[in-house]
């Protein structure tokens, strides 16, 4: 009778198992559809707001004064890693002082 419920145990594990890989197999399938038709669109919105972000926290830098400088100050190492390309994207072939980026 234990023989019984094993096997009966493992037969419903492989069904499950098998369950769980087709639907992962579904997901994968709309999420390679939903970012064919709107994955560079997202990507782009999402540069744009990146962008706008970046700006306001470069205000000083741009020379504006920024009112929420206090409150920003944290975000500023993290905005760090990609100045050099932000800066080329908004036109400008150099930014701060000598040494601060290129």
């Amino acid at each position: 009778m234990t023989e019984h419920r094993d096997d009966a145990g493992s037969s419903l594990g492989r069904a499950w198992h098998r369950a769980v890989a087709a639907w992962r197999r579904v997901e994968d399938f709309h999420q390679q559809v939903f970012d064919a038709r709107w994955g560079h669109e997202r990507h782009r919105l999402a540069r744009t707001q990146q962008d706008t972000l970046r700006a306001l926290l470069m205000l000083e830098s741009l020379g504006v004064d920024n009112p929420v400088a206090y409150e920003t100050l944290d975000l500023l190492p993290y905005m760090v890693a990609d100045l050099h390309e932000w800066h080329l994207r908004m036109g400008r072939d150099d930014f701060g002082a000598p040494g601060g980026c290129c």
